[in-house]
């Protein structure tokens, strides 16, 4: 079953076709020849999700310039919500040190503002936007966690290294250190992660199609 993910993102991407594999061929922008930016200018990561996804839908399948048989498109949005930030970063997580911005700053800054925070508890949250012969459904995946107070680990990307998650908050030694999704290798990030619940959700529809 062939399916375009609508990102630029290349760690993303990957991360897709690891939990989507084996069964699906998750093509990206690039495989159709989308070289545009996708819009990403709503208000909400629902809105945003399906803002990205109508955009390939409208400019490509619309317009029949997919030549090959793929099942149709969808896009991703996903957020960090801090409990003590009242939601932030939220829908502004890629780009909330500046527009410009590398994922280094953005903690960076997430880090400072939590400096002498006693309540470090977060959540990311993922929502997928589906969209095939014009008609959209969305998929969610939610991790709670914790805020760290420095970077842990190498693995993953984003705000990974400063996130550990509810689901394993204890180390593989028995201890009581949290452990973050950057020192997960990708399988098990990928188990319990938002992005891959979300993920799941859409294969299970996909496949009941």
């Amino acid at each position: 079953m062939k399916i375009v993910f609508a990102t630029n993102n290349n760690n993303k991407l990957r991360e897709i076709r690891q939990i989507l594999a084996p069964g699906f061929t998750v093509l990206s922008l690039a495989d159709i020849h989308c070289l545009e930016e996708l819009p990403e200018t709503s208000p909400t990561i629902e809105e945003n999700a399906t803002q990205k996804a109508r955009f390939v839908y409208e400019n490509f399948f619309k317009k029949n310039l997919i030549t090959e048989k793929i099942i149709g498109c969808f896009a991703d949005d996903t957020g960090l919500e801090i409990e003590a930030l009242d939601g932030r970063p939220g829908v502004f997580s890629a780009r909330y040190a500046g527009v410009k911005c590398i994922p280094e700053e953005n903690i960076e800054k997430v880090l400072g503002e939590m400096k002498g925070i006693i309540n470090r508890n977060a959540k990311f949250r993922c929502v997928l936007s589906l969209i095939i012969d014009g008609a959209e459904r969305q998929f969610e995946g939610v991790m709670e966690g914790k805020i760290l107070n420095q970077k842990q680990g190498t693995e993953g990307f984003g705000y990974d290294p400063i996130f550990a998650p509810k689901e394993n908050f204890s180390n593989r030694n028995g201890g009581e250190d949290l452990i973050s999704f950057a020192q997960m290798l990708p399988h098990e990030k990928n188990r319990i992660s938002h992005r891959g619940i979300a993920v799941n959700k859409l294969a299970a529809y996909l496949l009941s199609l």
